[in-house]
């Protein structure tokens, strides 16, 4: 783990985020790796990827916040990369005004605004270290297509996700030039929560131009380009296969 660039990914058990902190790990990083309740599966990631950590922490609860980030440092000794991967969904029509009470649009900002915003704002004493000791240091949110176009699972969802994506921008203004912030915009992913939406698979095979959905490796590529590429800061790499376009 000596002198190996660390990076904490959110929610990194699974989809998404184990692209990604597989990724992170086969070039070269010692990976933190998170989760909210699969434990076991954090202890098994992490014994699978080598110099690796897991803690678990509810990412609603600004203490756990808070601990994650200092847990991970402790065990490592230092933070290069964070990667803001960690979310949460629900699927409501867009005409049912009613179903998307205050509660869901409180739950969702918690998590998929907040808790990011929060993360970084811990996180950046160490990420500042980290660059002015010679390595680039980096954060990458994940957001979703969802958050530039009028889609998404409901509107509270791809309305906290505008919200971090302008968190991002305004994130890469304060924080330059030791840090760079980026975000990735997903579109459909194949992971186990997307397994059953059948309607939207199809519309993916018949108007995105790549023709299928995105696999957690092709987004945890674009994570690790923003995070490789040491000019890029507060953009928002779309990962819709290009779906927008249509």
């Amino acid at each position: 783990m000596a002198g190996k660039r660390v990076a904490l990914v959110t929610g990194s058990t699974s989809g998404i985020g184990l692209g990604i902190a597989r990724r992170l790990a086969n070039d070269g990083y010692c990976v933190a790796v998170h989760s909210r309740t699969s434990a076991e599966a954090g202890h098994a990631l992490a014994a699978e990827l080598g110099d690796a950590v897991y803690v678990q922490a509810d990412l609603a609860e600004d203490e756990d916040r808070r601990r994650l980030v200092h847990e991970t440092v402790a065990a490592t000794g230092r933070l290069d990369v964070l990667v803001n991967n960690a979310g949460i969904s629900g699927t409501i029509p867009h005409a049912d005004l009613q179903a998307a009470t205050p509660e869901i649009w409180r739950d969702l900002y918690e998590v998929n605004a907040i808790a990011p915003f929060r993360l970084v704002a811990e996180a950046e004493p160490h990420l500042r270290a980290a660059a002015r000791a010679g390595s680039p240091a980096a954060v990458v949110n994940v957001a979703s297509h969802a958050a530039v176009r009028p889609k998404g699972a409901s509107i509270p969802y791809a309305a906290s996700k505008a919200a971090l994506v302008h968190t991002t921008k305004l994130l890469a203004v304060t924080l330059a030039p030791d840090i760079r912030v980026n975000a990735v915009a997903p579109g459909l992913v194949d992971t186990p929560l997307t397994e059953t939406w059948e309607d939207t698979r199809a519309l993916w095979r018949e108007r995105s131009p790549m023709r299928r959905a995105a696999t957690p490796e092709d987004i945890a590529q674009c994570v690790t380009a923003l995070i490789d590429s040491t000019y890029i800061s507060g953009e928002v790499m779309m990962a819709d296969g290009g779906l927008n376009l249509t």
